[in-house]
C-alpha cells in the first residue's frame, strides 16, 4: 500500500485520499511550440522502473497539488514536496542516493 504525506497540511493517508496525476517536472509547451514539442508534452511519458517524480492532489484533504518521489517498484516514498518547485529537494535526491547509490537523476 502506497502511503503518502502532504506537504501542505502533514496528514499522511493511503493512496485512496490522493489523486495522481502522472509525471512531474514536465516542461509545459503551449502557444508558440512546435507540433513536435507539443505532441511530446500530451503523449510521451517516462515509465521507469525503480525511481519516480510524480504529481499528486490531496483530494480528500487540504485540496493542494504537490510533488512525490518514491519507487515504482517497492512502493517506498521518499519525499513529498511543493508542486511549485521546478526540481526534486536536494534533501530528497540525498534520501534517494543513501538508499539507491547507483541511481542517477536523468533529465
Amino acid at each position: 500500500m502506497l502511503l503518502l504525506t502532504c506537504p501542505y497540511c502533514g496528514v499522511e493517508a493511503e493512496e485512496t485520499e490522493f489523486l495522481g496525476a502522472g509525471q512531474a517536472h514536465l516542461k509545459r509547451h503551449m502557444d508558440g511550440s512546435t507540433d513536435g514539442e507539443f505532441t511530446a508534452y500530451l503523449f510521451e511519458r517516462k515509465n521507469p522502473k525503480g525511481i519516480v517524480f510524480e504529481r499528486w492532489r490531496h483530494v480528500y484533504g487540504c485540496g493542494k497539488w504537490f510533488h512525490a518521489a518514491r519507487c515504482a517498484v517497492t512502493l517506498e516514498v521518499f519525499g513529498t514536496y511543493s508542486a511549485q518547485t521546478f526540481e526534486p529537494p536536494k534533501d530528497i535526491i540525498a534520501k534517494i542516493k543513501a538508499k539507491r547509490p547507483e541511481w542517477e537523476a536523468k533529465p
